[in-house]
């Protein structure tokens, strides 16, 4: 069958929709937020492709695959085997990096021990091994006709006077022993010194004439092996003694490597860790900063917040220890001497007395080091088993880079093995795009090429599938926890690409997302040849030149949530323009769109300006941010935006006006602080991470719906205050499940399941709570309401009503007052965040900065929050957009533009000004596609 036919698809908000799609082609679904592209996609396609897939298992792997319910839909035919690549960010567990997610890091493994070069690190030589076979060989090669001997070196270079190691020589039975290069019997008195270091060698056997049969010496060199553990010296008497190891053994010291295997190579593993950080890179270590956020404030003042003044042990060791040392403690911290700081908080090198005077007047002196509150907090947090005391702990910490390997996770061992003299860690710390031209470029023999020809293909392979869907600032170190939504699903998208899989069904979220035009044209490439493969592409998607790429295009709508559902145009990209019905096909045609401003604002005439930024790969910049203005920040994928915006701008704003314990990111200093009173960050971070999360008990209006019920006159009866109403405390919630709705089931080694309370079924409420109805309607009932229905359904409460409004104008109309906040997308959260904040008066002082506001926007919402954007900065507030949507940065009064490239070609500002001057600027990716949306 050469289409997949679906019959009465009702998931969600979907209406009875029947459709026919053609397999084996590229299929774009879209419409408005909301509108049911999803649930037609996900949770139905693909649901029941994975569900078909499940079932056909056998009983004993469905156990542990779970049971998947059939979505609610009459029939699908014609279905595939089913993968879904959405936005879910890849897990966030510290071991995990982009090199161990795309499986390079295993490859790479693989390479360094096939063909990597160990050397020494203290003499930087390259070091070899050999078996006892080869060195017996290269002895008898050599032409000497004298005396050989052979020797085991049980202790090179150590202190001390080894008596025990004597005595159990002598007791294994070996008579002679070299010591400094001088010899001695076993059994005559040895008296080594304690302090001075000695080189200890036994001689294996008596000399050994070179005529002698090989035999003989092969025996001695394998004793010698495995008394020393794998070096052994040959004595050639009359000339050099030769080192010679069965291992990678440096012959001039000490410095050994076990046989080189890939799992050598694996910081996730205890034989390549680093031992100090076991393979995390990083260390929690208390920060000075933050235990220290006012250094205007003295010590006794409680300068240092994680310190208890109070308490009568603290207040002791710290008055004796300034007494000691003459240091003030009642000066301001910032007018302290270093050393005099540093005495506090990392301790003294020599004894104090210390007299501690209990409350009943008992006194106890004791003489010890002061440990420094710093050291203090530290092995507290080591060693407390207090879950709280941690938390608290760890706001005052920051994760730094080892010491020992200074964020490489590895041992010196491993990053001594190095290929064209790099090892594995240089390698993964290079851009994808670099790695790749220095693959490409490896100057290796013949042999080396030969084993390495395999591997190295496979590593290239998935490099360039990276790069083509966008990805080649990314580096192989970095972790996976750190990539936004649009980088991870991109990364799922090049590893299927890379499995050159045939007669799959692909379901794709968005995968443009996060994706500057320039990179788009090798995304659709990229999503054309897994088409041409055979494969069958669902891609949910508002991108304007992927839908214009499709074969096939759906649109679906024609509104959001119960006004959508409905199949409105489905066909080429051309028909879908031609269909009037299609608010798809109107901006696609050009019939809608969202117009150029006649002019732009001319602000306050204020700036914040930022000078010398170096976070990330941000290269010294110095750059103004006018007030009163809507910016937008903008450059192709890892130019820099996020590090100069949330990490140097945001944080320090945050800092100064919120004392924000947020390290700021690096840089000298930013100038204007004093015209902001206000900073509100509207990211895609989840607005909750629990089931009791939502949108209502978010944006406040949840409070004033329990006091609508409390309000009632069968609840005045029964005595029911507003608290009754709320699931997060007892009294009207469902004790059984504590109003989750839910309860979770530990699987232990598998994930949690939850299954629906089978008290509440789910209503999350007592059976009395939900007997109080507010014009036929419980609050269970409320909760299920979308915004829309909300709106109508409270319309004669104006504080309701309101806070439902702003919900409605920020394009979440569809969303239900209850829905648990994991549920919601990125762009929905940072849309109910902006909901939250569009309630609060202005102070024309406010500066909203938003990132990627128009992720899983339609351009007829993107219309509507640009209208929302437009609102607050003619209230004389400041807008600052991270972006990458034309529509947006057209319409901006001043870009910002990062690049010219991602990664280390980034970190540079490329042009600043309207979009008119940005767009004349030559170098400027953006300008340049800006130009066309101009016209």
């Amino acid at each position: 069958m050469d289409k997949i036919i679906i019959k009465g698809a009702r998931e969600n908000n979907l209406k009875n929709v029947d459709l026919e799609l053609p397999k084996n082609k590229l299929i774009v679904m879209t419409g408005v937020s909301g509108s049911g592209k999803s649930s037609l996609a996900f949770d139905t396609i693909y649901a029941e492709g994975q569900r078909r897939y499940v079932e056909s298992l056998s009983a004993y792997a469905r156990q542990f695959l779970g049971g998947t319910e059939k979505p609610d839909v009459d029939s699908i035919e014609g279905l595939s085997p089913s993968i879904s690549i959405d936005q879910k960010t890849t897990n966030n567990n510290p071991r995990s990096t982009v090199g161990t997610v795309t499986e390079i890091y295993d490859y790479l493994r693989l390479l360094y021990a096939r063909i990597g070069v160990p050397y020494c690190p203290n003499h930087n030589r390259p070091i070899s091994s050999q078996s006892i076979e080869e060195m017996t060989n290269q002895i008898l090669e050599l032409d000497v006709g004298t005396k050989i001997r052979v020797l085991s070196p049980v202790v090179h270079g150590e202190k001390g006077t080894h008596k025990d190691l004597l005595d159990d020589l002598k007791k294994d039975g070996y008579s002679r022993i070299r010591i400094d290069n001088e010899e001695y019997e076993l059994n005559e008195e040895i008296n080594l010194e304690k302090n001075k270091k000695h080189n200890i060698e036994v001689i294996i056997d008596r000399l050994i004439i070179k005529d002698e049969i090989r035999t003989r010496l092969y025996e001695a060199i394998e004793l010698s092996c495995k008394l020393s553990k794998g070096k052994c010296v040959i004595d050639v008497i009359g000339a050099e003694e030769i080192v010679m190891s069965e291992k990678y053994a440096c012959p001039d010291c000490d410095f050994s490597l076990p046989e080189l295997e890939p799992r050598l190579f694996s910081f996730n593993a205890p034989y390549g860790a680093c031992p100090d950080c076991n393979g995390l890179g990083i260390k929690q270590k208390i920060d000075e900063d933050l235990i220290i956020p006012d250094k205007d404030k003295s010590i006794m003042d409680g300068g240092i917040v994680a310190y208890n003044m109070d308490a009568s042990i603290s207040n002791t060791q710290i008055i004796t220890l300034a007494k000691h040392y003459n240091i003030d403690l009642n000066k301001p911290i910032k007018d302290l001497k270093k050393s005099e700081l540093d005495l506090i908080l990392y301790g003294s090198n020599e004894p104090l007395e210390f007299n501690y005077i209990a409350n009943n007047g008992n006194t106890r002196k004791t003489t010890d080091y002061f440990e420094g509150i710093i050291n203090n907090l530290e092995r507290r947090y080591i060693e407390t088993k207090s879950g709280w005391i941690r938390e608290w702990l760890e706001k005052f910490m920051m994760e730094l880079p080892c010491t020992t390997c200074h964020g490489a996770r590895l041992n010196e061992s491993v990053l001594a093995v190095k290929i064209n003299k790099k090892n594995i860690y240089e390698m993964t710390k290079m851009s994808i795009q670099e790695l790749y031209e220095f693959l490409s470029n490896l100057k290796l023999n013949k042999e080396q090429a030969k084993i390495a020809e395999l591997i190295l293909k496979e590593i290239k392979d998935r490099l360039k599938f990276l790069i083509n869907v966008g990805l080649s600032y990314l580096t192989l170190d970095r972790m996976a926890g750190t990539l936004s939504g649009g980088e991870a699903g991109r990364i799922r998208l090049a590893t299927q690409i890379g499995s050159h899989l045939t007669g799959v069904l692909y379901v794709l979220d968005e995968p443009s997302i996060g994706l500057h035009q320039r990179d788009n044209a090798r995304l659709i490439n990229s999503l054309l040849e897994m088409r041409d493969l055979g494969n069958t592409l669902v891609v949910v998607e508002h991108d304007t030149d992927t839908m214009l790429a499709a074969d096939y295009l759906v649109d679906v709508g024609p509104l959001a949530g119960i006004h959508g559902g409905e199949i409105v145009a489905a066909g080429t990209p051309k028909e879908v323009m031609e269909n009037d019905n299609s608010l798809t096909g109107k901006y696609l045609g050009g019939k809608l769109k969202i117009e150029v401003p006649k002019k732009r604002r001319k602000g306050s005439g204020k700036y914040l300006e930022v000078k010398g930024a170096t976070e990330n790969n941000l290269k010294n910049v110095n750059v103004k941010f006018p007030l009163g203005k809507f910016i937008c920040v903008t450059g192709v994928s890892g130019s820099g935006k996020s590090s100069l915006v949330n990490e140097v701008l945001y944080k320090t704003v945050a800092a100064n006006l919120y004392k924000s314990k947020l390290k700021p990111g690096k840089h000298k200093k930013i100038l204007g602080l004093e015209n902001i009173d206000k900073v509100i960050d509207i990211s895609q971070a989840p607005i909750g991470r629990t089931p009791r999360s939502n949108p209502a008990t978010y944006v406040g209006v949840f409070d004033d719906i329990r006091d609508v019920f409390a309000s009632t006159k069968e609840a005045k009866m029964r005595g029911y205050d507003k608290g009754r109403f709320s699931f997060n405390v007892k009294g009207g919630r469902c004790e059984a499940c504590f109003g989750d709705g839910v309860k979770k089931i530990e699987m232990h080694f598998l994930p949690d399941v939850y299954v629906p309370c089978e008290v509440c079924h789910g209503t999350r409420y007592n059976r009395e709570t939900l007997q109080i109805k507010y014009k036929e309607k419980n609050i269970y009932d409320v909760l299920e309401m979308n915004v829309e229905e909300a709106l109508e359904f409270f319309k004669n409460i104006p504080k309701v009503k309101d806070k439902l409004q702003v919900l409605m104008d920020v394009g979440l109309s569809y969303i239900k007052l209850g829905q648990s906040a994991p549920t919601l997308s990125g762009g929905e959260a940072g849309r109910v965040k902006l909901a939250k904040e569009l309630q609060k008066k202005p102070t024309g002082k406010s500066l909203f900065i938003l990132d990627e506001p128009t992720t899983g926007l339609h351009t007829h919402d993107i219309k509507k929050l640009l209208e929302i954007l437009n609102r607050i900065v003619e209230n004389g507030d400041t807008v600052l957009v991270i972006e990458h949507n034309l529509d947006v940065i057209k319409v901006a009064d001043y870009i910002i533009d990062l690049g010219p490239e991602g990664g280390t070609g980034g970190g540079t500002i490329v042009a600043t000004g309207t979009p008119e001057e940005v767009s004349k600027v030559s170098g400027s990716y953006t300008g340049e596609f800006l130009k066309g949306m101009l016209k």
